[in-house]
């Protein structure tokens, strides 16, 4: 079978017609009734068909309390205490908990619904506002928030369990803050996007521990989830980025966030069902942070109780065409289309992560002491926490939450070439040094416990060392010497390709693959060159981008298929140095910044590279 080196192991489904490339689910939005009084930072509790939307701001906080029935709003019994940005849970609305807020101040009250009138009940250990939580009545869980004040400075890492008499304090999450989305239950529960950090943090709750799982595609707070299990069936919806309100809807399916149908208003900060992913509502917001824009809106999605979704490498039946097929990436359609520009223009960076979650790291800006770090949502570059110290053209590989930079380059006194740096969206930790200290070489492996680095500078080097998350091992050189570059793949399936070597530019077109043991040499690139970006899944999916310093070389995109290399779009402006990220991105990436035509560029450009459906044939 010829097109099935890409099967990632899914079960065949059997489906009438082709799934769209895009994996497009079939649920959508439609309009539902207007609450009375417009607001943001409302709760929200019940289902599409009986639901409360509780308290808010309009512009100050209100005790206005709303019921729905699926088609219209009528205001009852309002709460005790007025406040904002508190969480609600509940399977209808006639069994409704209400807890913590913003009065002013903070709060830790909670409140019962029961149909017919509010009570106090016993209160949170711990005061915030702009939590999350999920489950019912009797059993509901709040995550994280702040205590403070705006800005918002105190971020929250406490959780604590409702048993419906009292709370507990349970496992902390692992990124703190507020403005996030959860759905589930108390045992069962996720957290989705935050206002501390990218917005594209995920975590989920299995009753005892938090770990963290595939990130949203869309970073965002004052977003909104809904859905009967944190583990396995969440719709993340809305929510701000530093570009504006979102109409974004995602679905998780336990592995992986499909986006489906767009909300047809933008919002954020809004109440929302939070116990189903077929049947939700959402009501109120703003489309602006809430200076202006506040809105009484109502939509509900609706879908069928089953996504067909195709992933990409998952083959699957067509009973219409009666063929075998599998979803895959057409990388030779792939284009390069802008991106938005860094703050801080620089060449020779480090680059990882992926095209929707990217770190920018270091770099000339334009002497070699640029030290700043920011990160890219997939429209925009927000700066973070600086590196430790300068580095020049050193290898990166992981996610932007969880990445790791080694190779310094131009290290100050004190440092050295071969210092190595864990990070984890926040904080920089110094980690095992390399064994032979460089910078210039090539990356692979996309994991923070598994990357692979080749050649490199001063001198110029045929080393190769493996790093297994917690120190460097050196294993069989490369056959050639080289530096400036560029490696893509996994520690036992990756390729090196380009770059200088010998006196002074020896075959900067030569390319080696890696099969976890030895090198050996293969087809050469159809444009040689170094400074080049790229990067890849394995030793059979390579693309690298740019380079020079030859004249004409800097936009050139080539991939590699495991036997030869193909020349494919260009770049709409030429690189000649830049960072990006490949690894692990399903050959979807980015480059940022750089050197072009003699001058440091602030420009960001996209490469994606779309799905397309293949019959399978038997050879």
């Amino acid at each position: 079978m010829a097109t099935l080196k890409s099967i990632k192991g899914f079960k065949v489904q059997t489906l009438a017609s082709d799934t769209a490339a895009s994996q497009v689910s079939t649920g959508a939005w439609s309009s539902g009734g207007t609450m009375n009084t417009d607001r943001w930072g409302n709760a929200g509790a019940g289902i599409q068909t009986s639901g409360l939307s509780i308290n808010g701001q309009n512009p100050d906080s209100t005790n206005i309390v709303e019921e729905y029935n699926g088609t219209s709003w009528t205001e009852i019994a309002e709460t005790n205490n007025s406040r904002s940005f508190g969480v609600g849970v509940g399977a209808n609305a006639e069994a409704v908990l209400h807890f913590t807020g913003w009065g002013p101040p903070t709060t830790a009250t909670n409140e019962l619904w029961n149909g017919s009138a509010w009570t106090e009940t016993t209160d949170l250990n711990t005061a915030r506002y702009k939590a999350c939580g999920a489950g019912i009545t009797t059993a509901a869980i709040c995550i994280a928030g702040t205590s403070s004040s705006p800005p918002d400075s105190n971020r929250l890492t406490v959780v604590e369990v409702w048993d419906g008499s009292s709370w507990t304090e349970v496992a902390e999450v692992n990124t703190g803050g507020g403005d996030a989305a959860s759905a589930g239950t108390s045992t069962d529960s996720i957290k989705a996007g935050t206002s501390n950090g990218p917005g594209t943090q995920v975590e989920t709750w299995d009753g005892s521990s938090w770990t963290e799982t595939t990130e949203l595609n869309t970073g965002r707070y004052y977003v909104r989830g809904s859905g009967p299990s944190g583990l396995t069936d969440t719709l993340v919806f809305g929510g701000q980025t530093p570009g504006g309100a979102q109409a974004i809807t995602e679905k998780w399916d336990g592995s992986s966030w499909t986006e489906v149908a767009d909300m047809a208003t933008a919002r954020g900060a809004a109440a929302s069902t939070n116990t189903t992913s077929t049947s939700a509502w959402i009501a109120g917001g703003t489309n602006n942070g809430g200076t202006s824009g506040d809105t009484a809106v109502t939509e509900e999605f609706t879908a069928p109780s089953t996504f067909s979704k195709i992933n990409l490498g998952q083959v699957y039946y067509n009973s219409g065409s009666n063929a075998f097929k599998v979803t895959a990436q057409s990388i030779p359609a792939g284009t390069w289309s802008s991106g938005g520009s860094v703050n801080t223009a620089r060449e020779g960076g480090c680059g990882f992560g992926s095209l929707t979650a990217g770190v920018a790291a270091g770099g000339f800006d334009p002497s070699p002491s640029a030290v700043s770090v920011e990160h890219y949502n997939g429209s925009s570059w927000t700066a973070q926490s600086n590196i430790p110290q300068t580095t020049i053209r050193g290898g990166a590989t992981g996610t932007q939450t969880a990445g790791i930079i080694y190779g310094m380059g131009h290290a100050p006194s004190g440092g050295s070439r071969g210092d190595s740096f864990s990070y984890d969206g926040t904080n920089w930790t110094a980690i095992a040094e390399l064994n032979d200290p460089r910078n210039n070489g090539a990356s692979s492996g996309g994991l923070q416990t598994s990357a692979l680095y080749a050649g490199g500078t001063p001198p110029t080097t045929q080393s190769v060392e493996i790093w297994n998350g917690t120190s460097w091992t050196e294993v069989n050189d490369l056959n050639q010497s080289r530096y400036s570059c560029v490696g893509g793949g996994t520690t036992t399936s990756a390729v090196v390709a380009g770059g200088y070597g010998g006196s002074p530019t020896t075959n900067p077109s030569q390319s080696e693959t890696w099969n976890g043991t030895s090198w050996t040499e293969t087809s050469e690139l159809n444009t040689g060159r170094a400074f080049l970006t790229g990067g890849g899944n394995d030793s059979t999916q390579v693309i690298l981008f740019g380079g020079g310093p030859a004249p004409g070389t800097y936009n050139k995109t080539e991939f590699w298929n495991g036997s030869s290399w193909t020349e494919l779009n260009d770049m709409t402006s030429p690189s000649e140095t830049s960072f990006g990220t490949t690894q692990g991105a399903g050959l979807n990436t980015y480059r940022a910044s750089g050197r072009i035509s003699g001058a440091v560029s602030a420009v960001t450009e996209e490469w994606t590279a779309p799905a397309a459906n293949q019959t399978i044939t038997v050879s």
